[in-house]
């Protein structure tokens, strides 16, 4: 019997409880992590991504199996369609660095992937306003609190701004 295939991949779409929620049910996705990462500041926690504190964006790190979900589907079927990829640092009503639109490539394959990806959605006509996604090699990654990890399902009305478009 052969080991599962995984790759990982690191996105961030606004408040991570809201990405981490859809992403955690699209099929092939293996596991979720939601952290930190993109800053300068080292062990930060929550209220130090607030008011670019840290320049740390929030992010989700998604472990999934490339057998049945590819990176770029994950891209163009998922991430591009779960946030709004054409408003700089803001999803709905949150506001600053952390809440910046990323993809975190981890290898060369993945930046390739992204920039081309991104200037389909671009071309795409679903968004009407230029994407300001940006694509950047992965930094860093500080796990987020426990209280974070899996917000939604222990809290199923709280707060979320994500939806898929």
């Amino acid at each position: 019997m052969s080991e599962k295939q995984t790759e990982v991949a690191i996105l961030a779409g606004g408040c991570f409880w809201g990405v981490e929620e859809i992403l955690r049910a699209v099929p092939g996705v293996l596991d979720t992590d939601v952290g930190y990462t993109g800053g300068w500041l080292e062990h930060p926690v929550y209220d130090d991504t607030h008011d670019s504190a840290s320049g740390h964006a929030e992010a989700v790190r998604i472990v999934f199996d490339p057998t049945v979900l590819s990176f770029e589907s994950l891209l163009e079927n998922w991430f591009f369609r779960l946030h709004d990829p054409t408003t700089l640092n803001r999803q709905g009503n949150d506001v600053g660095t952390q809440y910046r639109s990323s993809i975190f490539y981890t290898t060369p394959e993945q930046r390739e992937t992204a920039e081309i990806v991104k200037a389909r959605v671009a071309q795409s006509g679903l968004w009407k306003r230029p994407i300001t996604t940006e694509i950047a090699p992965e930094a860093t990654w500080w796990t987020a609190e426990g209280e974070h990890q899996d917000f939604l399902q222990k809290n199923p009305y709280g707060y979320n701004c994500h939806y898929m478009r």
